[in-house]
């Protein structure tokens, strides 16, 4: 899965960096005696001696309170006149009638037209196809997983819906993927585009999907065009950010070679750049799949259609079975495009016998596909028939409706999990919220700043502090605490967890196997399939809002962990064993500390991820900066949406500048 590739690029390089570039104070230039070098060894003291200095004197001068009014912007005027322009505009202006317009028929044609090929292909063709590439590409363990996977789909009677929904992945994938090239491509070459880029990817990184959904809406209306086009916008970053990584990391060696030969730029460029890059390139069109699929129910709130449609219509009306139904093809989807990718990128760079031309495997899928369609076509209807369809809607219902009216409450000893979210709720959640909102906005910003200067630098500091500033001028700074108190106590609960299973894991191939399709199926199932369970055993409020973020977050976490640690050079452990070190002392004095740059990962992708399911947690009585987003969506209200959605934006960036040293402070850590 994503994750776990990731945890494994971000662990050899962040050890390979530290183990490269540790220096001693006589190497770089400082004698240990000097001020400078002094300040480096009790940095954390004199922040926090200088900070308490600033508590006391800003006590006396400034005062508490909350935010004040004459700091906040009301964006309220110009982003509703921005609605309003857009709105009577979008059928006759230019721009709309020849760009806008455009795009949107190409998008729809394009959708259209992979529709239609997979109709005309029918089920035995799709599954036949499905098949044979994977068989090509991976081999025939997952040849069969994919035969199946197409085959549970249309069992379960989501065939239609699954060919739509694939419709529109290959669109918004393929433009995902070119726009990410690109981007990537020009960030790999140019420093500066690099350093231009990073904030803008970092923002539609953590951006809820459901805020610029309504800016998508506005522009191109409910349908299809805004649905591809939200997808790609949250689909992108991560080829865009890999293929940057791939070009920026090649083999210095390798590139030293080919320009003393006189290879030009575009030379180097294609002959040993591109072909250094290609894991991180394919790797990148697995993460922007999976993340496409991952929008999948959330771009059907703006008329995306297929399974998403299915879940969101079946949560509506409360039907967890139908919801499930729906689900599972999105799991199935998700799990054999994410092999078949995997596969396909353990194979670059092997060495495999050649049977025949390269051409021949390809020639046998394309001949498969066009056989299988056709005896399909003339034996029976091209899709799948109804009555091979098995439904598991009210089984799956009778399981929740059991699992409400004998846990919920009432269980001896330990309580129900109505006592355990109410307990959870008063005793965590509503003390960090009152405590944060307690606090003066200028000690908060103070904590934030102490924080980020005792684990970054000087400009990271100021980054974090400007970030929580500018919530409180866009005037949503008690929101903003509120949700800061439930990304805290999720983060919190996910960390704990995730470390002790991902430990756990790394320690033993068994746990490791076990999890590994739990894991996937949490990571893969649209968070909107989980949530009505989630509600139906914690209630509505906070403490379910926090339950599903833990949820979603928890799978990056541990296998972000579990690489990390077993990525530990195993000469470094056979080294401790061999000096007597107890696995606990192997655990606490080797591993832990040469996995810190994975777990340093997997803190941030904890935080963010945590983050995404904000908005979600507005739906279920949340509330906060959540219930904004979802409000402005619903009501058309522009300026609410945008703002509580920049406001997530910089709680993102503030809590990312807190969490990740950096590489100076981890080179010195190390």
């Amino acid at each position: 899965m994503p994750g776990r590739r990731v945890g494994l690029l971000a662990h050899e390089r962040g050890v390979a960096a530290m183990t490269a570039t540790v220096t001693t104070p006589r190497a770089t230039g400082l004698d240990a005696s000097t001020p400078a070098s002094s300040f480096a060894r009790h940095r954390t003291g004199v922040v926090l001696v200088g900070a308490l200095a600033l508590l006391i004197l800003g006590a006396f001068l400034i005062g508490g309170g909350t935010w004040p009014g004459s700091l906040t912007v009301d964006l309220t005027g110009p982003l509703g006149h921005v609605s309003d322009w857009i709105i009577d505009n979008r059928d006759t202006h230019p721009l709309f009638l020849y760009f806008f317009g455009h795009i949107s028929n190409a998008v729809v044609l394009s959708v259209r037209g992979v529709y239609l090929v997979l109709l005309a292909a029918g089920w035995a063709g799709v599954t036949v196809a499905a098949g044979l590439i994977a068989w090509r590409v991976a081999g025939v363990r997952l040849a069969l997983t994919a035969v199946a996977a197409f085959i549970l789909c249309a069992l379960l009677g989501m065939w239609v819906p699954t060919m739509q929904t694939l419709a529109l992945m290959v669109v918004a994938v393929l433009a995902s993927v070119i726009l990410g090239a690109l981007l990537g491509l020009a960030a790999g070459l140019s420093d500066r585009v690099f350093r231009s880029l990073r904030p803008v990817l970092d923002t539609m990184q953590v951006m809820p999907a459901f805020a610029y959904l309504l800016p998508v809406v506005l522009v191109f209306g409910i349908g299809v065009p805004a649905a591809v086009l939200a997808t790609v916008v949250y689909a992108a970053p991560p080829m865009a950010r890999l293929t940057a990584l791939g070009l920026r990391d090649a083999d210095a060696g390798v590139m030293e070679a080919a320009a003393s030969l006189g290879a030009t730029g575009r030379q180097r460029l294609l002959t040993a750049r591109l072909p250094l890059a290609r894991k991180e390139l394919l790797l990148g069109l697995n993460q922007t799949i999976m993340m496409a699929l991952s929008m999948a129910v959330i771009a059907s709130v703006i008329g995306a259609g297929g399974l998403g449609d299915r879940v969101y219509q079946a949560l509506a009306s409360v039907d967890v079975g139908a919801a499930l139904a729906a689900g599972i093809p999105i799991v199935l989807l998700a799990v054999v495009l994410d092999r078949v990718t995997a596969a396909a990128g353990k194979r670059i760079g092997t060495t495999a016998p050649q049977t025949g031309p390269a051409w021949s495997g390809w020639a046998v899928v394309v001949a498969g596909t066009v056989g299988a369609a056709v005896v399909a076509r003339l034996v029976s209807k091209p899709t799948w028939p109804d009555a091979w369809t098995v439904g598991i809607a009210e089984p799956v219902n009778e399981a929740v409706g059991w699992m409400t009216d004998h846990l919920y409450s009432g269980v001896p000893v330990i309580g129900g999990t109505a006592d355990w979210a109410a307990h959870f709720t008063t005793w965590i959640l509503d003390p960090v919220r009152d405590g944060l909102q307690w606090l003066p906005w200028w000690a908060l910003l103070l904590l934030v700043a102490v924080l980020a200067m005792v684990i970054g630098t000087w400009r990271t500091t100021l980054t974090a502090v400007l970030a929580m500033a500018a919530i409180g001028v866009l005037g949503v700074w008690d929101p903003a605490l509120n949700t800061l108190s439930q990304v805290l106590a999720g983060v919190a609960v996910t960390l704990v967890i995730g470390f002790a299973v991902g430990i756990a894991a790394s320690r033993s191939e068994r746990v490791e196997r076990l999890l590994r399709p739990v894991l996937d199926v949490f990571q893969t199932m649209p968070q909107f399939v989980y949530l009505i369970p989630v509600v139906a055993l914690f209630g509505v409020g906070r403490a379910p809002a926090v339950a599903a973020a833990v949820i979603y977050a928890l799978p990056a976490v541990v296998r972000i962990t579990t690489q990390g640690m077993n990525g530990v050079d195993p000469v470094v452990m056979e080294s401790s064993r061999s000096l007597g070190a107890t696995g606990m002392q192997q655990l606490r004095k080797v591993q832990l500390p040469l996995a810190r740059p994975a777990l340093l990962l997997a803190v941030n992708q904890g935080v963010v991820l945590v983050l995404a399911v904000v908005v979600i947690g507005g739906l279920v009585g949340g509330g906060a900066l959540g219930y904004d987003v979802v409000f402005g969506l619903a009501q058309g209200d522009l300026a609410t949406g945008l703002v509580a959605g920049a406001a997530i934006v910089c709680l993102g960036l503030m809590l990312d500048r807190v969490t990740q040293p950096t590489q100076r402070r981890t080179e010195k850590g190390a």
